[in-house]
């Protein structure tokens, strides 16, 4: 009967193993071929195309928009961490200015200058190491004009500006993710790919999400449960998130991201930066 036991156990390893093998085939996959949201290159100049001073041409000109504008965006990482996570990152610009202010913590420089944050003026949508950005959030106009004050006055006050951690956080997405519960006007949404978005201090374990339209348990950014208008429902485990977005009718996969409807329609976004550099 034992050994009965043992052959069936036998039999069984390989399905296993083969299981395990399909299943690391899909994400290598989902990694380097699913790309729902890249930016159309049939948009851009060939100029546009590649390094790290280059316009993708998600964001309106300040010489052809006078209104304001607010976007959020995320890149893949740098080395290893890539396969696994993006970076992320804000820009506003007030209404007239003739510049965008790009916001982000970046851990290197934090022994340098004392903080990690950075915020100056630059260029909202290039590349970062190389990786194309994607845009999670486009607000232009009388929208825009209504969160900028708040959006910029939370960033002066971010508390962990002077402290990072790769993983579990806080990081490049902990700041972003904290901007969105400070300013809940912005309905942010981060991928499940935003390593760190779910780190909290102990002591808000419990707390809203960063949308503002949820609620969220999270235990250091590694375990957590999240449930909101914007998010759906998400699991967090070791900061990997796995996210059933039923309103907007999308799932997010560790390491993936997004499968689904995108955040922003893209096509919108360029038609309208057409159509404000000609005027119409």
């Amino acid at each position: 009967m034992d050994r009965l036991l043992s052959d069936k156990s036998k039999r069984k390893w390989p399905v296993s193993k083969i299981g395990w093998i399909l299943f690391g085939m899909l994400y290598a996959y989902g990694i380097y071929l699913i790309e729902p949201f890249e930016t159309r290159r049939e948009h851009l100049a060939p100029d546009d195309i590649g390094g790290p001073g280059y316009s993708y041409g998600l964001a309106p000109k300040p010489d052809q928009f006078e209104d304001a504008v607010v976007q959020v965006y995320a890149a893949r990482t740098w080395g290893a961490k890539k396969v696994l996570a993006v970076h992320t990152w804000i820009a506003t610009k007030r209404h007239g200015a003739d510049h965008y202010q790009v916001s982000q913590i970046i851990g290197w420089a934090l022994n340098r200058n004392g903080t990690a944050l950075f915020s100056e003026a630059g260029i909202p949508d290039k590349s970062w190491y190389g990786n194309e950005p994607t845009l999670l959030l486009d607000l232009r106009g009388p929208d825009a004009e209504l969160v900028v004050d708040k959006v910029e006055a939370a960033i002066s006050k971010y508390p962990y500006a002077d402290t990072y951690t790769v993983w579990p956080g806080p990081n490049s997405n902990t700041f972003i993710a904290w901007l969105g519960l400070e300013v809940p006007e912005l309905g942010l949404d981060l991928p499940s790919t935003a390593i760190g978005k779910d780190w909290r201090p102990w002591k808000e374990t419990f707390g809203w999400s960063a949308s503002g339209s949820g609620v969220q348990a999270s235990v250091y950014g590694l375990l957590g449960l999240t449930a909101g208008f914007q998010e759906g429902v998400e699991v967090n485990v070791l900061g990997l998130s796995l996210e059933l977005d039923l309103f907007d009718l999308a799932l997010e996969l560790p390491a993936v991201g997004r499968v689904g409807t995108a955040p922003v329609d893209v096509d919108l976004v360029f038609s309208s930066s057409e159509s404000e550099a000609t005027g119409r």
